[in-house]
């Protein structure tokens, strides 16, 4: 797991769907620093906002763990990666 990727991921998927990260951070009821810090890659999500945070973003867990998006083909092979 690259948190580096992840959080470039993180940024740009955000940035994608046109959200600031301070409206990140309210949807996700926590600072906008933190998700500075996570797109920065000096940290990352804890567990219970995995969820919340895919959901947000329209990803799946498997994808932001891999730091990228992910075609059908590749989902089962990057999900074995990732175990």
């Amino acid at each position: 797991m690259n948190q580096i990727m992840i959080g470039k991921f993180i940024a740009s998927e955000r940035k994608r769907k046109a959200y600031t990260q301070k409206q990140l951070s309210e949807k996700l009821g926590i600072s906008d620093k933190t998700i500075s810090k996570w797109e920065r890659g000096n940290g990352f999500p804890e567990i219970s906002l995995l969820l919340p945070l895919c959901n947000e973003l329209d990803l799946s867990v498997n994808e932001l763990l891999t730091g990228e998006r992910i075609s059908e083909t590749e989902y089962r092979e990057k999900a074995e990666e990732n175990m």
